[in-house]
């Protein structure tokens, strides 16, 4: 038994209407998109990279800075107790190509630990 090919087989997988119309939804998301993504990379490459140890008590946490703006971080720890206090250290600037060792503690346990950041305003950059 033969199978019939149509001459004018239809190529496409949709209609032109719906081509259409998902091709004026990308031209107009595009751009919003491509900003969006500017936006977060401009502020991804603008802290240090930290990463935090805890040994018993005691939180340090060990921050570099890649990129060529200052970097100001804070750690925070949170203590596991409720009658221990939670310390937050103090802020201190991270330079371009700079290395900073933070160090806080509990009385006891840790809860969590973390570190933010802040932006120096007119600290290079682009």
């Amino acid at each position: 038994m033969r199978t019939r090919h149509h001459r004018h087989h239809r190529h496409h997988r949709y209609p032109r209407r719906h081509r259409a119309a998902a091709l004026a939804a990308v031209s107009v998301l595009a751009p919003v998109l491509l900003a969006s993504a500017a936006a977060a990379d401009d502020r991804g490459n603008a802290g240090a990279s930290c990463r935090t140890e805890v040994d018993g008590s005691r939180v340090t946490a060990y921050c570099h800075n890649p990129y060529p703006r200052t970097d100001r971080v804070q750690l925070h720890v949170e203590c596991a107790r409720w009658w221990d206090v939670d310390a937050d250290s103090s802020p201190v600037a991270v330079a371009p190509a700079a290395h900073v060792e933070l160090t806080e503690r509990c009385w006891k346990e840790v809860r969590a630990a973390w570190v933010s950041h802040q932006t120096v305003p007119g600290s290079g950059g682009t």
